[in-house]
């Protein structure tokens, strides 16, 4: 049995993806979440996993962005709209998703750290995947302008200098 993982355009892989996330994320949860109201940036990059059986099994987004750290532009890899289909979760497909993820990050040689949002319940997952919390702030825009994103928790994986406080200013929407 083999394992098929697709890195693709972002924008054109949406058709693609865009099931999963509904399976994932239907309206009636979504609706119920603090950040229910974000405007998310779309990824560069989609990292797709198909289930053997047939299906799209997990998805993840890469980004690549200039942002500011304590007032220093920084180019860096992004992390985004991991999401894996329930029946497929435990096999390791977000792990694998992932790996590939910032192995594509890494192979941009402007990337200094990669950065990622998450809600508590996924801390550990990837603080055991090498990933750390930033304990600055961090700021992000939104449709009304620029705002405290508070609504999820950033962590930082080292590709060269991975920052774990301060101020970071995604310079654009959040991922």
């Amino acid at each position: 049995m083999s394992i098929e993982v697709d890195i693709l355009n972002g924008d054109a892989s949406w058709p693609t993806a865009e099931p999963l996330f509904k399976a994932v994320y239907p309206r009636d949860v979504v609706e119920k979440l603090s950040w229910r109201h974000i405007k998310w940036a779309n990824p560069d990059l989609r990292v797709l996993i198909a289930e053997p059986s047939g299906g799209l099994a997990c998805h993840v987004g890469i980004y690549f962005r200039t942002l500011t750290w304590n007032g220093h532009k920084m180019h860096v890899g992004g992390i985004g709209g991991v999401c894996t289909r329930e029946d497929c979760r435990g096999r390791g497909y977000a792990t694998l998703a992932l790996e590939a993820a910032t192995q594509t990050i890494r192979a941009n040689e402007a990337a200094r750290f990669a950065l990622l949002f998450c809600e508590p319940h996924n801390f550990a997952f990837y603080q055991t995947r090498n990933w750390h919390p930033f304990t600055g702030e961090v700021y992000a825009e939104q449709p009304e302008g620029r705002i405290l994103f508070d609504h999820m928790a950033p962590f930082v994986f080292d590709l060269g200098r991975a920052p774990r406080l301060g101020t970071l200013d995604l310079c654009g929407l959040p991922w």
